[in-house]
């Protein structure tokens, strides 16, 4: 065989190992480019922005304008084959409660990324479900990684001293919005004074012009900061160097005796609100139907909005026992995630994109929440809350209103709107609290089973039978009746129990 006719021989062998090659294993730089990473999220029902916004929506702020055209979904899959080369598809679902994901998790639906609120968060973390965040998520250096270098230090702080079995919040969970419990009135029929407190809930000067939460953790908080008020606004217990320890164990109090009192208190809340609700409350306060209404501050912002549009100021109160501070955040899903490092890559990112401050914005401005991020050294955060609530410059009532605390960690920076005085208890303290407010808030601790059984006996206590409503006649009778039972069957036990049963009225 002639050399030329060898170089052929291995030429066209080489050529068709070459092929054999490509077909069998396709791993050249552009395949390995085109990868696909499959991210299932789970969030709340209309908890992102979905874009397609008018011109007429744009958000002018003096650092540019802010628009959505496309869901913050399909921004973020662009944004991520952008700066990672790697395509993401997104398969995006909805959840109505925290219970309800918690029960789609029992069930066997599998998710990499759910937002859940933070008493949730405490028992999925107890239950060892989640993923910890990985240390570059906490890398200042890193340009787009926009949660550590924005977040709020006030909500960092919370996040990082907060503990789960020695584990900070923080090692799991990154916040997304936060907000506290308050009343939302009519000021024209609720005196100020009344819609600072939980007690306005069975207040009988309002029959039937209250709406409360048709959910047992949030009635149950209102409920402990009723019945125990002139403890929690004392002197003694206000001025205790360990007020806050003091007041979050209070508030989450499920002792036997708070028990009875609680499901005592709720039945005459039944009697006297004007219904249990959702989601009714907010039209139902717009409308007029009702004067006060048990809200979380997010949906009180959305409701005075509207009323306002109605030529109809409603004002949003505090109660002085006690608010709650709730948080929303994502977790990563140790089912779901699986140590598959490139799924945890882009649910961070996922988490990264929306806390830029311009998609920050964007979601706050679909929401109605607060986002827990500030911005860091961008400002956009804050020209955002000042461009919707700042002051014209032609406006004399107006009152400097401080959000140092939340932006800087400290008070008396430059972080201060001025704006239209009766901002200050309207739509701007409930998107940003006053720190005066802040200092009476507690969390929400994770029950464990025992407590969760009993509080949720004590709420079906309440929403199926009250007793309240049984006539005294209906007792009487109840009585004779066992006295006969008693004395015709001797030591002979009763094998069946009898019950009432009736519709409820609210």
């Amino acid at each position: 065989m002639t050399i030329k006719r060898k170089r052929t021989v291995i030429f066209c062998f080489i050529s068709c190992a070459a092929l054999f090659l490509s077909v069998v294993c396709p791993v050249t730089a552009g395949a390995a480019e085109e990868k696909e990473v499959t991210l299932r999220i789970c969030n709340w029902e209309e908890y992102i922005d979905l874009g397609d916004w008018s011109e007429e929506d744009t958000i002018d702020l003096e650092s540019g304008d802010i628009i959505g055209e496309n869901s913050m979904v399909e921004d973020f899959t662009d944004w991520y084959y952008e700066n990672y080369g790697v395509r993401v598809k997104v398969e995006y679902s909805t959840f109505g409660t925290n219970e309800d994901l918690y029960n789609m998790l029992s069930l066997g639906d599998t998710y990499d990324l759910v937002c859940p609120s933070e008493y949730m968060i405490m028992k999925l973390m107890t239950e060892n479900q989640l993923v910890p965040l990985s240390k570059h998520f906490f890398d200042t250096s890193d340009r787009n990684n926009y949660y550590i270098n924005g977040v709020s230090p006030y909500i960092r702080s919370i996040f990082e001293n907060n503990k789960i079995e020695g584990k900070p919040w923080s090692d799991y969970a990154a916040g997304y919005m936060w907000g506290i419990t308050g009343i939302v009135y009519n000021p024209e029929i609720v005196k100020e004074e009344d819609a600072s407190s939980w007690k306005i809930l069975n207040n009988p000067a309002y029959y039937r012009q209250i709406t409360i939460k048709d959910n047992v953790r949030d009635s149950y908080f209102a409920a402990v900061g009723a019945i125990k008020s002139e403890l929690l606004t004392s002197e003694e217990f206000l001025q205790d160097p360990d007020y806050l320890e003091n007041l979050e164990r209070e508030m989450n109090d499920t002792s036997e005796g708070t028990l009875a009192m609680v499901q005592e208190y709720l039945q005459d809340v039944k009697n006297n609100a004007y219904s249990f609700e959702t989601d009714s409350g907010k039209a139902d306060m717009v409308t007029g139907k009702v004067a006060a209404n048990y809200q979380w501050s997010g949906d009180a912002v959305y409701t005075m909005d509207e009323a306002d549009e109605e030529d109809f100021p409603l004002a949003f109160a505090v109660p002085e026992e006690s608010t709650n501070i709730y948080f929303d955040g994502w977790v990563m899903l140790r089912d779901g995630i699986e140590e598959d490092a490139a799924k945890q890559h882009a649910a961070e990112a996922f988490i990264n994109f929306n806390s830029r401050a311009d998609n920050v914005i964007r979601n706050m401005n679909y929401i109605g929440y607060t986002s827990v991020i500030s911005g860091g050294n961008d400002k956009r955060v804050f020209e955002y809350a000042d461009w919707c609530y700042g002051a014209q410059e032609d406006e004399k009532n107006v009152s400097e209103y401080d959000l140092g605390y939340f932006f800087a960690g400290e008070e008396g920076s430059e972080y201060i709107i001025t704006a239209p005085s009766d901002q200050v208890y309207r739509q701007l303290f409930s998107q940003y609290p006053s720190q005066e407010a802040m200092s009476r808030a507690s969390l929400m601790v994770c029950f464990d089973d025992e407590q969760t059984q009993a509080i949720n006996q004590m709420w079906i206590n309440v929403r199926c039978c009250n007793i309240h409503d049984i006539p005294a006649w209906s007792w009487a009778a109840a009585g004779i009746v066992a006295g006969v039972l008693i004395t015709a069957g001797g030591k002979k036990a009763i094998g069946k129990r009898g019950y009432f049963s009736w519709e409820s009225k609210v």
